[in-house]
This record gives structure tokens, C-alpha cells and sequence, in this order.
């Protein structure tokens, strides 16, 4: 199992990182200890040196004494405690170095600096005596004689020439510091190489076992991170090979089966949404058609009330205006009140025929009219839109003004009576409504071009904004001067107008201009240039 071996393998690498500690602590034990023995030799040839300068500095001293010369005893004390110094120095060494290196060769080289150390100690005993009873030479003393015998005292011990012992000594200690510091040198020599030999066989070791388990998990880890990358994507479908060790295999059998789980948890999701979205499409279908019959219902009805509002309006207006005339001041003629009270029965009759159309308008969505077209002279219906129209006009301070005509009458047109007058009241009740107090309105039939008859209707009043005379004929709408300058109003009369010429087969267009007026011109064929429809002039084209 991959788990077993590379809890192995890091067993193996642990132990061999301890054993190189082992080793390294070992080695740089043994180099201490090699470095130490030079350091030790170093010093104890020092203080051979040092003995040997003191105690001629001490030679000199006593040249001084005895030659009188004034030589300071405490300079002479001094010299002799240094001595001793470095003798007791000299034995703490040399017993150190016989701990470091208790060898043959160790125990010859104590024993000799033992010996050197004895007989320089005995020495120095002689020579303490020899300063204690020198003094200056007496007047007429042998220079020469007390020189030798006091070189005798510093030279001689036991037989032996000192200073023949400390020039061996010396060079003895000399030739043990080359031997120590090559000891040394090979001793750090060896420890880097075996800190090297150590070293490459750890990384060797390290390297053999990356590599051993960089195959054996290459192939099970791409194998996992394709599995999980194909759950990432979707793919629900995709299983992982259980094969090869027992831990990626269990890990393999788990996303299988994860797989699989969500797969078939998919599967059941899709089916409800599925069915949830059919139940929502076939709700929404039937609430989006109810809710069309609904929005068409409601318009059809906001439209009737606007559409009646609107053209009740106007004979309702004529007939109140007619009477409020008749009924103010002196008493009329019969005659009088009898055209006054034709007038409004006329009047009625028309309010009566519009709420019919409104009605059958109503009922075919308001936007077919059927007209009762027959040859008839335009003066008529103008002169009775222009009596409607009267009564308006002086109640709002507007004159309202015929002018000659270009082309002298009759203007014959085949048209509806009823819907034609209708269609010039619309005309002049929106240009004495949008006029102000004092203007006024002008009437003028222009002539006969190419079998039409133009008729315009010329105001003073508030116009209408140049981005705002395109829409005017669309239901509902109103500028923003004419909502300012009339409150009441819904937007209906000039769309009725036009659809009113359009029946006739003829157009209504507008020019106007803002704080100048404006000018509405009616385009109707002339009954002779229009053919007859099928059973005479009563016939009633959709």
C-alpha cells in the first residue's frame, strides 16, 4: 500500500538525518579536539618563549644590581614573579595537553616538558638565592669574576646548559604545533568529506524516493483530478478508474458513487422542472389570455366613455348655446323662436345621431363609421356648423368670420350632411377653443383644384410645437400648450375628424406654428369627380 511505503520511506529519511547528526557531532567532537591540542601546543611554546625573554630581562636586571647602576627592585621582584608565572602556567598546559592526547607520543612529550619544567624550577629557586646575596660590586671587585659566576647561577642546573633546555624546548613545542595543526587540518579534511558523502547520500536518498512516488502517484492523482474536472463540467457520466493502490481506489469508488447519486438526483430535477414548466407555460398562456381580454375589455370601455365624452360634448354646447341666446334679452318674433327652436331640434338630432354612432362605434371598436354619402352643396353643412359654432365663439370673445370664397358656390361633394357638419365642428370648436379672448377665427373655401375642394380654418391662437404636430391626430394625445391653455379635453376630436375625412375620401392635415396659430385644411373630392357607388348616392361605403 502506497501509505505503508511512504511511511517507510520517511522512516528511512528521518533515521538517516539522525544518523548524519550523529556523525556530524562525532566528527566536529573529534575536530575540537584536534584544534584544541594545536591551540594548547601553540601556547605552550609561547610560554617557553616568554620564560626565555623574562629571565634575561632578569639577567640584565642584575648587571644593573651589581654594577650599580641604579636597578629598581621592584622591577627585579616583578621579573621573578613572572617567572614563576609562567612555570605554574606551563605545568596547567602541559597537564592539559596530556588529557587531550594520553598516546605514546602525548606521554613522551609531558614526560620531557616535566622534566624541563624541573630543572627550570630549580633553577629559578638558585637564582632567587643568587639576587638575594648579589649586590653592587664593592671598589676593587673582579667585574669579570662575579659576571661569570652569576652567568653560572642563570646558565647551569643540575649539570645541564638552560639555555641549550630551552632552545630544545623550544624547538620541540615548534615542531608539535606543526604536528598538531596537520593533525587538524586532516581531521576538518575528513569532515568535510564525510559532511559531503553524507550529504549526497540524503539527496540521493530523497531524490530516489520523490522520484519512486512522483510514478506512483502521477497516474491515480490525474485519473482523481479528471474525475473531479468532469463533475466540475457536468459531466455526470464520467467514472474513475478503481484500480491500483487500496487508498485512491476507495477515493475512486466514493466520486463514483457521488457521481452516480448526483446523476440520478439530475435526472429527477429535470423531470420536475420539465413538468413545472409545462404546468407554468400552460398558467401563464391562460392568465396572459385572460388578462388580454381583460386589457382589451377595459380599453374598449375607457375608449367608449372618452369617445362619448368627447362627441356629446360639442351638439350638447351648440344646443345650451342656442337657447341661452333665444332666452336672453327682449321678447323675438315667432319666427324667431321658431328657427331657434329648429335649430335646436336639429341640434338634438344630431346629439341623438352621434350617440348612435357611438354606440355602433362601440361596438366595432370604434374605428368604422358608416356614412350616408350623397351629391351636396358644402354651403349648407358649413353654414349650420357656423351657427353651431356662434354661440361659442361669443361666449369666449372669439369673432369668428366667413371669407369669400375663391371658387363661387355651389360645392357640390358627395358626403354625409350629418357627418360632414359634424367634421367642420370639430374643426372650428378646436380653433375657438385654442384661441385667445379678442382672436379670431376665419373660414375660407380656397377653390376647386383637380376635382378637390380645400376649405381651410385659419386661428390666432396658441399653435402647437413643431415635435408635437405629428402626433395630433393620434388618440388621446394633447400638447403640453393646449393641456396648459384648456384643462378639459382628452384628445379624440381631431382623430375622429380625420377618420371623418378619410370616409369621405378625402384628407385633414395641419400647419401651425407655437404663439401664431394654426391653419387646418379639409380636402374633399367634388361629387363630379367621384364615381357613384352601386344603387345610386344613398349607397353607405365601409
Amino acid at each position: 500500500m502506497l501509505s505503508r511505503r511512504l511511511s517507510l520511506a520517511l522512516i528511512a529519511l528521518a533515521a538517516t538525518v539522525v544518523l548524519q547528526g550523529l556523525g556530524a557531532v562525532w566528527v566536529l567532537g573529534q575536530a575540537k579536539r584536534q584544534i584544541d591540542r594545536g591551540r594548547l601546543a601553540s601556547d605552550i611554546q609561547l610560554g617557553f618563549v616568554q620564560l626565555s625573554a623574562t629571565k634575561k630581562e632578569l639577567r640584565s636586571w642584575v648587571a644593573q644590581l651589581q654594577q650599580g647602576a641604579g636597578a629598581d627592585a621592584a622591577v627585579g621582584n616583578a621579573l621573578q614573579a613572572a617567572l614563576r608565572q609562567s612555570l605554574v602556567r606551563l605545568q596547567g598546559l602541559a597537564d592539559a595537553a596530556l588529557a587531550l592526547d594520553d598516546s605514546d607520543v602525548g606521554r613522551a612529550e609531558h614526560l620531557r616538558r616535566l622534566d624541563a619544567l624541573a630543572v627550570l624550577g630549580l633553577n629559578l629557586d638558585a637564582v632567587t638565592r643568587a639576587i638575594a646575596d648579589t649586590g653592587p660590586l664593592s671598589p676593587g671587585a673582579d667585574a669579570r669574576q662575579a659576571w661569570l659566576a652569576l652567568s653560572a647561577v642563570f646558565d647551569q642546573a643540575q649539570g645541564r646548559d638552560l639555555r641549550v633546555l630551552l632552545a630544545d624546548a623550544i624547538t620541540q613545542e615548534a615542531a608539535a604545533v606543526t604536528r598538531k595543526r596537520a593533525a587538524a587540518d586532516r581531521s576538518m579534511a575528513w569532515t568535510r568529506g564525510l559532511w559531503l558523502a553524507m550529504a549526497a547520500t540524503l539527496a540521493i536518498a530523497a531524490l530516489l524516493a520523490a522520484l519512486h512516488f512522483a510514478r506512483a502517484l502521477r497516474q491515480p492523482l490525474q485519473q482523481l483530478s479528471d474525475g473531479a474536472r468532469a463533475l466540475e463540467e457536468g459531466r455526470l457520466d464520467h467514472r474513475v478508474p478503481a484500480q491500483g493502490d487500496a487508498e485512491f481506489a476507495t477515493v475512486a469508488r466514493s466520486m463514483n458513487t457521488m457521481a452516480a447519486a448526483l446523476a440520478e438526483h439530475q435526472s429527477r430535477e429535470s423531470d420536475a422542472r420539465q413538468q413545472l414548466e409545462a404546468q407554468v407555460a400552460a398558467r401563464t398562456a391562460e392568465l396572459q389570455g385572460a388578462l388580454e381580454a381583460l386589457r382589451q375589455a377595459d380599453a374598449r370601455r375607457r375608449q367608449l366613455f372618452a369617445d362619448i365624452s368627447h362627441e356629446l360634448r360639442t351638439p350638447t354646447t351648440a344646443i345650451r348655446g342656442e337657447a341661452e341666446i333665444t332666452l336672453r334679452g327682449r321678447d323675438r318674433m315667432a319666427d324667431e323662436y321658431r328657427a331657434a327652436l329648429r335649430r335646436i331640434v336639429e341640434g338634438s338630432q344630431r346629439l341623438a345621431g352621434v350617440i348612435d354612432d357611438l354606440l355602433a362605434m362601440a361596438r366595432s371598436d370604434i374605428d368604422a363609421l358608416a356614412l350616408a354619402r350623397r351629391p351636396l352643396d358644402l354651403a349648407e353643412p358649413l353654414a349650420d356648423a357656423l351657427a353651431q359654432a356662434a354661440p361659442l365663439a361669443a361666449e369666449r370673445g372669439v369673432q369668428l368670420t366667413c371669407g369669400d370664397a375663391d371658387t363661387p358656390p355651389p360645392w357640390t361633394v358627395l358626403a354625409d350632411p350629418q357627418r360632414l357638419r359634424q367634421l367642420l365642428m370639430v374643426l372650428l370648436d378646436n380653433a375657438i377653443g385654442y384661441s385667445h379672448r379678442g382672436g379670431s377665427v376665419r373660414v375660407e373655401v380656397r377653390g376647386a383644384e383637380r376635382g378637390v375642394l380645400l376649405l381651410e380654418v385659419t386661428d390666432e391662437g396658441i399653435g402647437i410645437e413643431a415635435d408635437e404636430l405629428p402626433q395630433v391626430f393620434e388618440r388621446h394625445f394633447r400638447g403640453s400648450a393646449a393641456r396648459l391653455h384648456r384643462a378639459e379635453g382628452i384628445g379624440l376630436g381631431l382623430a375622429i375628424a380625420r377618420a371623418l375625412a378619410q370616409a369621405h375620401g378625402g384628407s385633414l392635415t395641419l400647419a401651425s406654428e407655437r404663439g401664431r396659430g394654426t391653419r387646418a385644411q379639409l380636402r374633399l373630392p367634388l361629387s363630379s369627380a367621384v364615381p357613384m357607388p352601386p344603387g345610386g348616392p344613398q349607397g353607405k361605403p365601409a
